[in-house]
Formats: structure tokens, sequence, C-alpha cells
């Protein structure tokens, strides 16, 4: 069987790994990593990975920066992997050269990667996009009312591309931007809400 004839559930669960990059200090925050942000009784790191297993991701690599060990001290993280990004402070662009790299060797053809600070997408808009997988080559992103948004299939053959252009807070929008044509792009906005808390005033999602 190839990567290219069709999967079943458990083979994608199997190549697809899930990513979080949680490592920010949010600055406008007042300096709240929003990691430790609480979410009905949850924090957001804790919600982010329950809904990325929800959505079939055997494997989780976590990326953690700011506060880290209090994040490790006070979340409910079994059975992820913990990557720690020394270089947080840089932008979201290092957690994710961070977490490709600590991908490599596992085994994973692609990776679903979404932001601990999006609560509003959900585990059906999650299992979309990582169900739309087809092999090494997938690049794949949710789209809201056909805007290009979070979360982002990246397939392991796009991995090392992304990562040499994966600076500041860009992450991977450069990359994805020299090969939109090649994105596919699956719709989400019928299931989920692609705010994100930013600001004191986007705090009102989280009561």
């Amino acid at each position: 069987m190839t990567d290219n004839e069709a999967l079943t559930e458990d083979q994608v669960g199997d190549r697809v790994a899930g990513l979080l990059l949680a490592a920010g200090g949010g600055r406008r925050l007042g300096g709240r990593p929003k990691a430790l942000l609480e979410h009905r009784g949850h924090l957001l790191v804790e919600r982010a990975v329950g809904t990325l297993r929800a959505a079939g991701c055997a494997r989780v690599h976590v990326v953690l920066g700011a506060r880290a060990e209090d994040v490790r001290a006070r979340a409910a993280l079994d059975d992820c992997v913990l990557v720690d990004n020394p270089d947080w402070e840089q932008g979201m662009g290092s957690s994710l050269r961070a977490g490709l790299h600590s991908l490599t060797g596992t085994g994973a053809r692609a990776v679903l990667v979404c932001l601990v600070d999006q609560p509003g997408i959900g585990a059906e808009a999650m299992a979309r996009v990582r169900a739309a997988y087809r092999d090494e080559t997938s690049l794949v992103s949710a789209a809201y009312a056909g805007v290009r948004g979070h979360p982002v299939l990246l397939g392991a053959a796009h991995w090392a591309g992304i990562a040499a252009t994966a600076t500041g807070d860009r992450g991977a929008r450069a990359y994805l931007r020299e090969h939109e044509a090649e994105i596919a792009l699956v719709e989400c906005g019928d299931v989920a809400r692609p705010y994100d808390i930013d600001t004191e005033a986007d705090l009102v999602h989280l009561e």
C-alpha cells in the first residue's frame, strides 16, 4: 500500500503527529503566558492537547517557553513530548523550528500544527484538516470563509524549507505563501471560531 492510496483512520493517526505551539509569554496580556490561562476549568495548554487527541493525533509534541517549569508543574500533559524552546522570545518561528526538529526520526510523515491561544478551534475542525493528509508532500490549511487560517498540516517533505524560513512571528507564513498553489483548503467556518487570545480585551472569550 502506498501513501497515495486510501488510508485507514489508524494509519493516518500513526503518520500525522500533533504539534502545539505554547511558548509565548503573553506580552500584550501583561506577561501572562497563554498556556497558563484558564478556560472552562482547564488551562489552555491542556485544552489544546485534548483537542488534538480528540482529532485523532496519537502523538502530540508541545513546545514550551515562557515559564516552562510552571507549565510542566501545573498542566496535565501526560504522554506528550514536551519540547523546550530557549529562544521563545524570538517569536513563533523559533517554536515551530523547535517543534519540527523534535519530530525528526519519529516516523511522522506530517504534522498538524495548532496554537495554544485559539480555543475556539475545536476537534472537528482539526479532524477535517488532518483527514486531508495524503502523503509527506501534503500541505493543508483550515479556511474560514475561504481565508486561510489554523490549524495547518505540514507534510514532512516541507519541514526543512519551513524551518529555513520560519523567523520572528511569521511561523510558516512565508513558506506557505510561496507554495500557495499546493495548499489544500478545508473550510471550517461552520464548526470553529478562529479568534486569538492576544490582548486583555480578548479574555472575554474565556469567560
